[in-house]
């Protein structure tokens, strides 16, 4: 079909979809944030959500994920229920993380979701030790990590891709270059701008990839998942993209010209794929009306589901932080 050749118009229509989801999941989140029910930290994908979707719609379920603070999205697509993921926003024990994460640190273990990770490049290791177990159980399974190019420029990101080269770990490195790591740009940051070069200088398979064309960051991903199952080692997929949002919001954004961010804005992703698929045929205007309408309702049922939650009880607040000898 003209909207995406290699696969069917359902699933063609899923990438839509998903995006959606992700999209109106974002902007709610923001609008409680706003409204002080959501604290903390808040990192939204608004702009972003090509990647997460092509790049996880392309893994098989039992693969699994690690990822940033920016990762309501990714949490959702690996099938955390919205539910949990609202409730964890909110604080409540109904959430994914008890409550007890919030934005930055949801996971799923039920899902194979191992983060949400705060710590820049923190996702990185775990993601090679998630894929050494894999190895060492003779799993064909793999390992999805995404990380902002920011992390390239840490330790953890050599270490990490070093010891995957070095044991043919199945790790699929999925860097999401927004070009700003946080309030920088790469160019001030890093000397080496050319991230697949970077891995190249591991021994590793790297393409840079349009992040914002769904259906480019689905096939190139497809390809890679190809290859790491074959157990071909690791592969590094750069994924150019651009959030529209700032970095956080407790950031004043002063650090990128409002004109680039309108030239960005420009290719968002989903009109750009919407019309694809309405160009295609596989969709008309009363089917995007319906997708958009049962976005809507699983958002608002979420945030009721979340609102209804409940604080932790305080005698059991103290459970998991610490065991030792005589914890009980």
């Amino acid at each position: 079909m003209n909207g995406h050749p290699s696969i069917d118009s359902s699933a063609a229509v899923g990438l839509l979809f998903d995006m959606l989801r992700i999209r109106r999941l974002e902007e709610r989140s923001a609008e409680l944030y706003g409204q002080g029910r959501i604290r903390g930290f808040l990192h939204l994908y608004i702009g972003e959500e090509a990647v997460a979707v092509g790049a996880v719609h392309a893994l098989a379920p039992d693969d699994a994920v690690v990822a940033t603070y920016r990762e309501h999205g990714h949490a959702l697509l690996k099938g955390v229920p919205m539910t949990a993921i609202m409730a964890e926003m909110l604080g409540y024990q109904e959430g994914c993380s008890r409550g007890r994460g919030g934005s930055m640190h949801l996971f799923d273990a039920a899902t194979r979701f191992f983060g949400g990770n705060a710590i820049v490049g923190g996702g990185l290791p775990l993601a090679a030790g998630l894929a050494l177990a894999e190895q060492m159980q003779g799993s064909t399974r793999l390992v999805a990590c995404f990380f902002g190019e920011g992390a390239m420029a840490e330790g953890a990101f050599h270490e990490a891709i070093n010891l995957a080269a070095l044991w043919q770990l199945p790790v699929l490195f999925c860097c999401e270059n927004n070009l700003y790591a946080m309030g920088t740009a790469l160019e001030r940051s890093q000397s080496q701008t050319d991230l697949c070069a970077k891995a190249a200088a591991y021994k590793v398979a790297a393409q840079a990839v349009d992040g914002m064309d769904v259906v480019a960051v689905h096939d190139a991903t497809r390809q890679a998942v190809e290859r790491v199952r074959a157990g071909l080692g690791p592969y590094f997929l750069e994924f150019k993209t651009y959030r529209f949002r700032a970095h956080s919001m407790f950031d004043p954004e002063l650090y990128r010209d409002k004109a680039e961010v309108e030239r960005w804005k420009a290719r968002d992703p989903i009109p750009a794929y919407r019309a694809r698929l309405l160009a295609g045929k596989v969709l008309d205007d009363d089917g995007v009306a319906a997708l958009l309408a049962e976005v809507e309702r699983e958002v608002e049922a979420a945030v009721a589901f979340a609102e209804a939650g409940t604080l932790e009880p305080l005698e059991t607040l103290c459970l998991d932080v610490y065991t030792g000898e005589g914890s009980a």
